[in-house]
């Protein structure tokens, strides 16, 4: 199971903002890229970053940083903002691996659709969940879409990896909401990223177990529990590859 240690950036700054509100903010470095640095001589290989400016404003607004993270040779995982063509293409052409779509994904099946004939499995969809039901623009609007319901829809889309957020857990250190996750798992037939709440070792244990019945859980996105000192990256890498 792959680890995807967190970065969320807001102002240039490296963040993290409890349950997605951006007036429950905690700025935890002032250069992301150097957060990156840290997290591959920990052992990482992936890094999964969130442009929040970009998702609150609807369009990417921290590339400059981002292709610093990427010019480390980190695989970027990014959402935040990729709404249009034009920036998955610009993100995906400077070196991101995999660009994770939100907001459009409840709104168009077809923009989905265009998306995975481009570029296959570099394309990811985030599915955020406020209470089952879909949250979009930078968590700020909750749609009537639950969350299993776009899960299945993305899967027949052909959509090769579904990033599941539970937002009343996310940043809050009380652990993943494993019952949401194995929904979403036993829905689709898609790889899962599960995200939201891990506070510690236990935690991610807790979601390797969920492998020996749903082999389609690929990983888990913890942040706030590596900034917070409750692990260690370098403690979370070696239970996932043990």
């Amino acid at each position: 199971m792959t680890v995807y240690p967190a970065i969320d950036i807001k102002g240039g700054r490296c963040v993290r903002l409890t349950q997605g509100r951006a007036d429950a903010e905690t700025v935890y470095a002032e250069d992301p890229a150097g957060v990156a640095a840290g997290f591959k001589a920990a052992g990482s290989a992936w890094v999964h970053v969130v442009d929040l400016d970009g998702a609150f404003a609807g369009e990417p607004r921290n590339l400059e940083t981002v292709e610093r993270i990427v010019g480390l040779g980190l695989r970027v995982q990014l959402g935040g903002g990729m709404r249009t063509r034009a920036s998955v293409d610009r993100a995906l052409s400077m070196g991101v691996a995999r660009v994770v779509i939100g907001t459009r994904a409840a709104e168009s099946n077809s923009f989905i659709s265009e998306l995975v004939a481009a570029f296959g499995d570099r394309i990811a969809v985030g599915i955020d969940a406020k209470a089952g039901k879909v949250a979009v623009k930078g968590w700020v609007d909750t749609t009537g879409t639950s969350a299993l319901g776009l899960a299945r829809r993305m899967d027949t889309l052909g959509v090769a990896t579904l990033i599941h957020t539970d937002i009343g857990n996310d940043g809050m250190l009380t652990g993943p909401n494993l019952s949401a996750q194995e929904s979403i798992l036993g829905a689709v037939g898609a790889k899962v990223i599960a995200s939201g709440g891990v506070s510690s070792r236990e935690d991610v244990t807790d979601l390797i177990a969920l492998r020996e019945n749903y082999p389609n859980l690929d990983g888990v996105i913890v942040g706030k529990a590596i900034y917070e000192g409750r692990v260690t990256l370098t403690e979370l890498l070696g239970i996932a590859a043990g």
